[in-house]
């Protein structure tokens, strides 16, 4: 544990981005933003578990006042992100290791049941395209003979939206907030890349063109089946480690 300033938030430019559409006496709008940062960082696992996340700092990185990164902070205690003590302050929260596997079972069942939702309810022009798209870029990573720390970003990128637009696809309003809540836990979200080898990448991007075939040919049992080894494959082998 440590006070430093935050890695996970490195400039202020690179995290108010669009932050400048609100008005500065709109506190509650402001807040939801510092949070959506924040929460990206931890997630991302640009702070350590057990962290100690300094007000004043993260405030002059979000380029807001203490009192909406507060409420911040404390919508992400409400999340179970972080924990809250009086006289110490905000913590990013510990995971137990058995935790977080459990995530990635339950987090494969639900995101194959989302494949069979959308396999069986049609790809509509919106969701078709973002995963087309998704793999498009998936395809221009991988035609580097080497992968470096872009690679990785845009490679994070890409997952995320190909995963996320299979679960809009699936058009539950429920399971959908049940995903989220296996993805609110860092070293379980698709952010966090277990491994970024050249032939890692490869096969779980293959996986991804053949879950978009099987969803669009509408062979839904297939593609749940298939979703569930992408997802539970990646907390085999002992690969999957604590954020560090």
């Amino acid at each position: 544990m440590n006070d430093r300033e935050p890695s996970g938030i490195p400039s202020v430019d690179q995290l108010t981005g669009d932050t400048a559409i609100f008005e500065a006496d709109r506190g509650e709008a402001r807040s939801i933003s510092s949070a959506d940062r924040m929460r990206e960082a931890i997630l991302s696992g640009e702070f350590a578990p057990g962290e100690r996340l300094n007000e004043v700092h993260l405030s002059r990185a979000l380029g807001v006042s203490r009192t909406p990164t507060r409420a911040a902070l404390h919508a992400l205690a409400a999340e179970g992100l972080v924990d809250y003590e009086r006289n110490r302050g905000f913590t990013v929260r510990a995971f137990p290791m058995q935790a977080v596997l459990d995530a990635y079972e339950i987090r494969a069942s639900l995101e194959g049941l989302a494949c069979r939702f959308a396999a069986e309810r049609g790809l509509d022009a919106e969701h078709r395209e973002i995963m087309e798209q998704a793999l498009r870029d998936g395809d221009a990573i991988l035609a580097h003979a080497t992968l470096d720390e872009a690679d990785l970003i845009a490679y994070r990128a890409m997952n995320v939206a190909f995963h996320d637009a299979i679960l809009a696809a699936g058009r539950n309003r429920m399971l959908a907030e049940a995903v989220r809540m296996t993805l609110n836990m860092p070293g379980s979200t698709h952010r966090h890349i277990v491994s970024f080898t050249h032939r890692d990448v490869r096969r779980r991007h293959d996986d991804h063109h053949r879950l978009y075939e099987l969803i669009d040919a509408g062979h839904g049992w297939r593609a749940e089946l298939l979703m569930r080894e992408h997802v539970i494959g990646l907390a085999g082998a002992g690969r999957v480690r604590a954020p560090a």
